[in-house]
């Protein structure tokens, strides 16, 4: 959030039930947003799953890309008000979404480079399987896969390097220069960890295309699940090292706060070996509950379940860091900076399970229309964690938290 167009509100009793009210407004929002778009006797039921989880990442990275790449260029100035530009910044992420998904993905890559990023490209080529729903979920998982590393790169490089290396550059250069570089590392991401395995998803396997999934052997499963459930455990402690720890440890080696190349390294290193931690730690505790996984394992026994699994966990925590920091002005004022930390991160902690528990009760199945039960191949929580988080992200970076904050400059 920027913190230089709010002022927060007093930290009292009244502010906190200000918060709370926000909340429980966001969520009802979300669960109307949900019942219109992904609903399975919504509107649209575009949740079938993988289609609508793509577009749902699709605008959070839309949001990232406005707020954290291109740093809300050009689309900030005294032309506007804030609640002006909140609505033109959420009309524009709406149109990126589109145009990320149908234009670049279906429109571009999958037409004219590489096959299995567009459904009606894969329909064409024939093959086992290739009829549109099956065409459309695997094209979808590819998008997602390359938007969580997109997401990776973009948010630990906002944590780490901040603007370097582009002070002081105009700032659409900068934006522009930022992107390319964001984007290139976020396509070598993909290709290490996520393209053997989408390789893998068609008869015959595409062993020209994409090498056998080299972490097979000691995972237990091709899937990419394996790597996207490590990815977002390391993009959750980069959210909460950002966001509700400002910044520490990783800006010690970086006195002014300004980012540099030395903060980057020290971000990058310090998040994956934390969430490499947290991937063990988790995956322990659900062998405590439901014993070892094995190779062709189904539900809770699949290997490749339990590492997804790891996944929506940790952004289920990821989702409540950001509502510690926007609904609750993250909780802890005073005191010194680690004992903040810890008390704003046990109540993220917290958050997280409610919404775990949430999730897998009657009342979400209820409100949702998802499917019952635990380790569903047609759910996954991802896509409504990615919903609520974009309704959180808005009112945040776009609307710099209004109204549970005033602004008093627009710049």
């Amino acid at each position: 959030m920027n913190e230089n167009i709010i002022s927060p509100l007093k930290r009292n009793g009244m502010s906190f039930f200000y918060g709370l009210v926000n909340l429980v407004l966001a969520f009802a929002s979300v669960c109307g947003l949900w019942f219109v778009f992904f609903h399975p006797n919504g509107m649209m039921a575009l949740y079938t799953p993988m289609y609508g989880f793509s577009l749902l990442v699709a605008f959070v990275v839309s949001i990232v890309l406005i707020s954290k790449t291109a740093n809300f260029y050009p689309l900030s100035g005294p032309s506007l008000g804030i609640l002006q530009w909140g609505f033109v910044r959420t009309g524009a992420a709406v149109v990126i979404m589109l145009v990320l998904v149908y234009g670049f993905f279906w429109g571009f890559i999958g037409r004219f480079g590489i096959t299995y990023f567009s459904p009606y490209s894969i329909v064409a080529a024939g093959g086992v399987g290739s009829e549109i729903f099956n065409a459309r979920e695997n094209s979808s998982t590819a998008i997602v896969y390359v938007l969580t590393a997109f997401l990776w790169v973009a948010l630990t490089w906002s944590a780490g390097c901040r603007q370097w290396p582009w002070e002081g550059v105009q700032q659409g250069s900068a934006a522009l220069a930022r992107l390319g570089v964001t984007g290139l590392l976020s396509v070598v991401a993909y290709v290490i960890l996520f393209h053997p395995h989408v390789s893998y998803l068609f008869f015959p396997a595409q062993t020209m295309a994409g090498v056998e999934p080299w972490w097979s052997k000691w995972a237990m499963t091709s899937s990419a699940y394996y790597n996207l459930g490590l990815l977002l455990s390391v993009l959750m402690w980069v959210i909460i090292s950002d966001v509700l720890w400002e910044g520490y440890p990783w800006r010690i080696v970086d006195r002014k706060d300004k980012g540099n190349l030395l903060r980057g390294l020290f971000t990058l290193v310090g998040t994956f070996v934390l969430g490499v931690i947290s991937f063990i730690a988790l995956l322990k505790v659900m062998k405590i509950f439901w014993f070892d996984p094995f190779e062709g394992g189904q539900y809770t026994d699949a290997p490749y379940f339990r590492y997804l699994h790891v996944g929506e966990i940790s952004t289920f925590v990821a989702l409540s860091a950001f509502i510690v920091k926007t609904y609750f002005d993250n909780l802890v004022k005073k005191s010194n900076i680690w004992v903040r930390a810890i008390l704003r991160t046990l109540a993220t902690f917290l958050l997280g399970a409610a919404f775990y528990f949430f999730y897998y009760s009657d009342l979400s199945t209820l409100l949702l229309g998802k499917v019952p039960g635990l380790a569903q191949p047609e759910d996954t929580p991802l896509a409504w964690t990615m919903l609520f988080l974009s309704v959180v992200l808005i009112q945040a970076e776009f609307f710099a938290g209004w109204p549970l904050a005033r602004m008093e400059s627009h710049e």
